[in-house]
């Protein structure tokens, strides 16, 4: 089922309403947002210059410190009494980002997510269970309207006791869950440690899962877990731009589709800023091209991907965004090798005697880098036997040497002892990055 006529339009009939929208968001921000009209008048660029979709180039990036610097509405483009609903990141890292919406956003937002969910199997039929957290992140409520306006009967369960978690979803009947793909894991180890059959005791069978990023071996691992009839698709937004609904993915698996009348996608050489071209991996960057309160031009993702403008099997014509590859601003350096977490999740994914949780420590030690990895065995049995870890660890220094081209060292550990996430799994610890 497509939601939508705009997921089958031709590229010309795109592109016109994409240059259409996006002349118009330009000339609102160059008028009413004081911040962006500095940046235009210091590249020399007006509203008027942006004659075509290629011109885009022109314009300059907004990052995220373009948000924490004119904290908390300055980067807004409609008065405080037009917002209908306010959002803000954790701020761990500095102040909050601050994103809001007019009741035309949340419009838009309802439709984008409604998209998604019906891309990834959902239906009125259904019983979807939210297991994001409910507050100022925007997963919860995003997924809670866009699964409602389908007419899907929605579960807000929100985050944590995932006893009772799964007390619901048996009494309920649910059949979509909603998490990240981390605590979707974690749900699902508590369901055996429970003595219950996920296939046969419960009734879920679609993941729609956002939030943290998710590989094909992950995607293996919720299989093994959950059982290989599960359909299990991701999708991809972030706060900034809407929350989810920025794109996701069909049953064929093959890239998640970008709502491109409402997000213009390009990718960038990270280092340079160049435009690359279709294929070309690079920094995803978006523009947003109908919303009111916050537009954000050229916004700089930092996540790696590329862009597939095939048209899909599944009938819809709209781009397709890669898997990620990782992120540029979470890549890590390690003696002079680039190396991202989602290429180390995946040679460990593919192990057999060792689960999906797992814990990455860089430090640095006499002046040179080190990098652990603590992972989690699945048969505790294997602590017994010296020779047995031995080789385990030494089969997964192999394994990810060949992809990374370096040493790591590997820690084994129980099964269940490492720290579980209801919300995006914090994977990775650089304490070089604290001058340790």
């Amino acid at each position: 089922m497509i939601w939508a006529k705009e997921e089958t339009m031709s590229r010309t009939e795109l592109e016109k309403i994409q240059l259409e929208r996006l002349q118009d968001t330009v000339k609102r921000v160059y008028e009413k947002v004081p911040a962006y009209r500095a940046k235009m008048e210091t590249a020399n660029i007006k509203p008027e210059d942006i004659k075509s979709l290629a011109d885009l180039a022109k314009l300059p990036f907004t990052v995220k410190q373009d948000l924490r610097d004119n904290y908390p509405f300055g980067l807004f483009a409609v008065p405080k009494n037009e917002l209908v609903r306010i959002h803000a990141s954790s701020g761990t890292t500095g102040k909050p980002t601050v994103v809001g919406c007019t009741k035309n956003d949340l419009d838009m937002w309802t439709e984008c997510v409604t998209r998604i969910a019906v891309m990834g199997g959902a239906s009125k039929e259904d019983t979807a269970q939210i297991c994001f957290g409910y507050g100022m992140f925007t997963g919860a409520l995003g997924l809670h309207f866009g699964l409602e306006n389908l007419g899907v009967a929605v579960c807000p369960t929100s985050t944590g006791n995932t006893e009772k978690q799964i007390m619901y979803m048996k009494d309920f009947e649910t059949t979509v869950l909603v998490a990240t793909p981390s605590y979707a894991l974690h749900i699902a180890e508590v369901v055996h440690k429970m003595g219950l059959d996920p296939q046969k005791d419960l009734k879920v069978k679609i993941g729609l899962f956002g939030g943290e990023g998710m590989t094909e071996p992950m995607r293996d691992e919720m299989h093994r877990l959950w059982g290989s009839d599960m359909l299990v698709t991701q999708n991809y937004g972030m706060s900034e731009l809407i929350g989810p609904g920025v794109s996701g993915e069909c049953p064929e698996l093959c890239g998640m589709h970008i709502n491109e009348d409402y997000f213009l996608p390009e990718i960038i050489d990270p280092n340079t800023g160049e435009v690359l071209p279709p294929g070309e991996k690079g920094e995803l960057v978006i523009t947003c091209l109908k919303k009111e309160a916050l537009p954000l031009i050229r916004y700089r993702t930092r996540d790696i991907t590329r862009l597939m403008y095939e048209p899909c099997k599944c009938g819809r014509t709209t781009v397709r965004m890669e898997n990620l590859s990782g992120r540029s601003d979470d890549m890590l350096i390690i003696r002079g090798v680039n190396v991202f977490p989602s290429q180390i999740e995946e040679v460990l994914l593919k192990v057999e005697e060792i689960g999906a949780h797992y814990e990455i420590t860089v430090n640095r030690e006499n002046h040179l880098d080190t990098m652990e990895i603590k992972v989690e065995l699945v048969d505790e049995g294997l602590l017994e036997s010296y020779a047995a870890l031995g080789e385990l660890e030494k089969k997964i220094k192999h394994q990810l040497k060949t992809v990374l081209g370096i040493v790591a060292s590997i820690k084994l550990v129980a099964p269940n002892s490492l720290q579980r996430f209801e919300g995006k799994a914090k994977r990775v610890t650089d304490l070089r990055k604290e001058g340790i």
